[in-house]
């Protein structure tokens, strides 16, 4: 497979979503192609190694995420020299559109999953359901899928309140229930925060033989924005490519947290709930000399002036 030679420096950001578009067709021109795919959804391809990363992601994710407007799969074809399979929404669709249904059949059809030794798909919410519904496209891929939904068909979770505008829209055809999509992967991987209840019962729905819950508690809802912060991500991807995402591996990456503001705030705050004083005071002390965070300095004054008291 050629090299890419795609200019990974060149910004794509402060433009319309066409200019973008646009752009992106001349960058990746020489070494793959970007086609559209209905009114909503785009593919872009960049053909180099043999490993490929099937990412799905959403035009607006990729302006707020990427410095450079960047697709997320162009860095692992810069770091790891992969190629790299965008499929790119406008808004959250779940990727429900008979254009990538038959997208995904075209490929299929032309084996073109079979030139490569290892197939990853990766997505993060919306697009953690995508990639585990896709994935069966290529069977023995990985799935790398962070706080998925399952479906969003009312029949099954009308416990989930966030999305009622997405309930006409069908989850039970093609490519429709995430997790018996997973049948054929050789191994998946799903990221949650197990403290927040939607994501942690979608999650449940997941259980099953090949799949391994990877829980990230008090993290949040933006998984994949903390762990970009965290500069975690691009690890996580790849020692799943390589299948060395073990819980183990798993863990020594997520004491990043441990430097992650955002994180540590939210501990404070769980701790101060429930009332553990002795634990709020290690906390306050060990972020307040480690990071001179001021929320957690001047909690820690609070409770050194409260014990002197």
């Amino acid at each position: 497979m050629p090299d890419a030679a795609i200019s990974f420096e060149h910004s794509l950001g402060n433009m319309t979503r066409q200019e973008w578009i646009s752009e992106v067709t001349d960058l990746v021109d020489d070494h793959g192609y970007l086609t559209p795919l209905g009114r909503k959804h785009i593919a872009t391809f960049v053909e180099d190694g043999t490993t490929l990363l099937v990412t799905f992601e959403t035009h607006q994710g990729i302006q707020t995420l990427s410095e450079q407007a960047h697709p997320l799969g162009w860095d692992m074809v810069k770091r790891a020299g992969w190629s790299h399979l965008g499929v790119i929404s406008n808004g959250d669709t779940w990727f429900r559109d008979p254009a990538v249904y038959a997208f995904f059949d075209r490929l299929v059809d032309d084996g073109f999953f079979d030139e490569f030794d290892t197939v990853l798909f990766y997505g993060a919410g919306p697009c953690g359901y995508a990639a585990a519904a896709y994935s069966v496209a290529a069977p023995g891929a990985k799935v790398l899928a962070i706080q998925p939904q399952a479906t969003l068909d009312p029949r099954v979770t009308e416990w989930d309140k966030r999305f009622t505008e997405m309930r006409r829209v069908n989850f039970a055809d093609r490519y429709g229930y995430a997790p018996d999509m997973l049948d054929a992967a050789s191994e998946t991987l799903i990221i949650f925060d197990p403290t927040e209840t939607e994501d942690a019962m979608h999650a449940a729905l997941f259980t099953k033989a090949g799949v391994t819950k990877l829980p990230m508690r008090n993290m949040g809802r933006i998984l994949q924005t903390s762990l970009l912060q965290m500069d975690v991500l691009h690890a996580l991807i790849l020692a799943t490519g390589e299948g060395d995402l073990t819980p183990g591996r798993f863990a020594k990456l997520m004491r990043a947290r441990r430097d992650h503001l955002p994180y540590l705030r939210r501990l404070l705050a769980k701790l101060d709930q429930q009332g553990r004083h002795t634990l709020v005071h290690a906390l306050c002390r060990n972020v307040a000399e480690r990071l001179q965070a001021p929320r957690f300095i001047k909690r820690l004054q609070q409770l050194t002036e409260a014990e002197d008291g």
